[in-house]
């Protein structure tokens, strides 16, 4: 079919011809979105699980280097979780590792509880400050951008968080800003995915849902999946699919909004399977202590994995306690459920996926060739940037 791209308007009869996208048959192609970013986080504390030399850069098209913290008066800790002289040299060896490969980086701000620091130091007081000890970490390292890990965001922090994304952009204009946000209770989204949000569009890149861990021991909560992609109900109020219509809804347009990855599960005690709820039940492990390589060496046995249709994602179970913390119920993601997610970036023409955290997924020594190595960053390698 000839595709003609030129518009020429005919006055007379004020007849569009010749349009951008038009076909032989005169129907519109609708514009492909751009392939989405995929934002792999590597952080100091992790190091010894997995060097930048060692990463599937091909799966990548930005690296989030973490963490410098914020602290009260707008100064910075950058020993990204070693120490003041070897943080900042591992730092900046990833950062040229990623410019070697092609790979944009930016550096990680903050992080789960760093509030006070964040919230201090963007003050209209420390502001000036502040982004001043950012820009000198950016520039000493050689970053393209800046992940501001603001955590938790109230809507009370969000004008000292603009005025903050706003100096930056005025003193580095190309310089890439994201923004990580909280997933949603889907019994009530706009908690997390307020309308207000729609005012910080203007000034970051990406946000990026970190929908990951998104279960808990809560009133009113049956067991769940750390990363289901739909099938939320009223008693598990979470799945990746709630949370990207509801920051939809808020204004956060598709292109801008990403979805997250976890390489790492829940462990479950006192129930055996997502939808139960019983006296005792518990989450004894997550982040770190259940990454993926933990849970596939030393918890994964014939027979226990299982498939929940309604949530697209893998789990484990078994009334016999798997592993050092005694699992019975182990959430957590494969192959088979990055692949569904993938296919949900593209149809709904998202922008982004986060991945927490690249070392999690790396098996290390004893393996070879990127999928053996890494099999989750490889999935989404094959589902995101074939």
């Amino acid at each position: 079919m000839t595709v003609r791209r030129s518009c020429v308007w005919v006055r007379s009869t004020a007849l569009l011809l010749g349009c951008a996208a038009v076909g032989g048959m005169g129907q519109s192609t609708p514009p492909v979105p751009p392939p989405p970013w995929v934002m792999g986080y590597l952080v100091g504390y992790e190091r010894e699980l997995l060097s930048p030399e060692r990463l599937n850069w091909k799966a990548l098209t930005h690296l989030m280097v973490g963490r410098v913290v914020p602290r009260p008066g707008g100064t910075l800790d950058t020993t990204f979780d070693i120490d003041a002289v070897n943080g900042p040299v591992w730092a900046k060896a990833a950062v040229q590792q990623a410019h070697a490969h092609g790979v944009k980086a930016l550096l990680m701000v903050g992080g789960a509880g760093e509030h006070t620091g964040f919230a201090s130091a963007a003050s209209p007081a420390n502001r000036t400050k502040f982004v001043k000890n950012i820009l000198a970490v950016v520039d000493s390292s050689g970053f393209d951008g800046v992940d501001l890990d603001w955590e938790p965001l109230s809507a009370a922090d969000e004008a000292p968080l603009k005025a903050l994304a706003q100096s930056l952009r005025q003193q580095r204009p190309g310089l890439t800003l994201t923004l990580p946000v909280a997933f949603v209770n889907a019994n009530d989204p706009v908690q997390e995915a307020r309308p207000s949000l729609k005012n910080l569009v203007g000034v970051f890149d990406r946000f990026n849902i970190m929908s990951y861990g998104m279960s808990g021991v809560y009133e009113g909560w049956q067991a769940w999946h750390s990363s289901a992609l739909t099938g939320e109900t009223e008693n598990t109020p979470s799945s990746v699919q709630s949370s990207v219509d509801a920051y939809l809804r808020a204004g956060i347009p598709a292109a801008q909004l990403g979805l997250g990855i976890g390489f790492y599960g829940l462990c479950y005690q006192g129930v055996t399977a997502p939808r139960q709820i019983r006296a005792g039940m518990q989450i004894v492990a997550s982040d770190g202590d259940m990454s993926y390589v933990n849970i596939i060496r030393s918890y994964l046995r014939p027979g226990t994995r299982q498939w929940d249709a309604a949530a697209q994602v893998p789990y484990l179970s078994s009334s016999i306690p798997l592993g050092r913390h005694a699992c019975t119920f182990v959430s957590y993601e494969d192959a088979a459920s990055i692949a569904l997610k993938g296919q949900y970036v593209r149809r709904r023409g998202l922008g982004s996926v986060i991945i927490w955290t690249l070392g999690q997924g790396h098996l290390g020594a004893g393996s070879s060739g990127a999928l053996q190595s890494d099999p989750l960053l490889a999935a989404v390698q094959v589902a995101l940037r074939p």
